[in-house]
């Protein structure tokens, strides 16, 4: 992309200038250290400079896409042509009223679940171990241990292409397995709020420290990735069906199917994001071929591949 004087003197208006990137590697910015860069990359301070931006991107049909903490994203080595929008600050923050808890989408999953613990409240130890932003767990109704988002949200405010507020609740967030209304529809969550259960504080905790403990043990987190490929097929596991297919250790250049767990696809040197596209259609292709189940990509697509 050209720079565009327009688009950067308004953004200047309305975030620091040191909040603004040219040409920003993704590899930076994403749990499998893999992407190319960005034509922008943007840090959005404010609920007003985000609504302001959304609205300015859509009129002027800027490609644009509101990254969390790159937990869960694979983006493509020829990078992003347009502006990718990084909420923090006012966004980041977490408050609690009785059982209610509610925070903003850049806060990160292990801190609102802390704070959950910390005043006694039960519901998000799950999320203790899910290393993304409240925002990317909302959008994908983050699950694990038999819990999941869609079991203590309440209410989730969203702005939609023109930068206006809206309200969902519960029953219209459209939750499903890994998966919700946000994933089809211009709308970026901005705040969530939750409605959790009194507890011990010694017992949730004690919970959240199991959780931990068998993360360790069973996920390869000595490498970079983007957790779980692949989605859990009805009536299976993808890691099993990836290790009876003999999966386990395939290579594609430095993307490899993890030998520790067969559910994820790890970078163990300089992978590209070409490498993981190949692994996972040849993953896809042979357990379909042998085992006769198509397996569905967890793991978000961005970019030019």
């Amino acid at each position: 992309m050209r720079e565009n004087t327009a688009l950067l003197e308004f953004l200047r208006e309305r975030v620091p200038e040191e909040n603004i990137l040219k040409r920003e590697p993704m590899s930076l910015h994403t749990s499998f250290r893999i992407g190319g860069e960005a034509d922008l990359f943007v840090r959005v301070d404010t609920k007003k400079a985000l609504s302001d931006i959304l609205r300015y991107c859509n009129r002027v049909e800027m490609p644009y896409f509101v990254l969390g903490r790159g937990t869960n994203l694979l983006v493509g080595d020829k990078g992003y042509r347009g502006v990718i929008l990084q909420l923090c600050g006012e966004m980041e923050q977490i408050r609690i009223d009785g059982d209610m808890l509610t925070a903003g989408c850049a806060a990160s999953l292990p801190a609102v679940a802390k704070a959950a613990a910390d005043q006694g409240l039960s519901g998000l130890e799950f999320a203790a171990g899910i290393p993304g932003s409240l925002g990317g767990a909302i959008v994908m109704n983050a699950g694990a241990y038999g819990g999941e988002m869609k079991q203590v949200v309440k209410n989730v405010c969203v702005y939609d292409a023109d930068g206006e507020e809206m309200n969902l609740d519960n029953d219209t967030m459209e939750f499903s397995y890994r998966s919700s209304i946000l994933k089809d529809r211009p709308f970026t969550a901005v705040e969530v709020t939750m409605k959790l259960s009194p507890d011990s504080k010694d017992e949730i905790f004690a919970r959240m420290d199991e959780y931990s403990r068998a993360r360790r043990e069973k996920q390869p987190l000595e490498y970079p990735s983007a957790g779980s490929t692949f989605k859990r097929p009805e009536g299976h596991f993808a890691g099993k069906l990836i290790m009876d297919a003999g999966l386990r250790g395939l290579r594609v250049g430095d993307a490899q199917v993890s030998e520790k767990h067969c559910g994820f696809i790890v970078n163990i040197g300089q992978a590209t994001a070409e490498d993981v596209s190949e692994l996972m259609e040849e993953v896809q292709m042979r357990v379909k071929k042998q085992l006769g189940v198509r397996l569905e990509p967890e793991v978000i697509r961005v970019g030019e591949f």
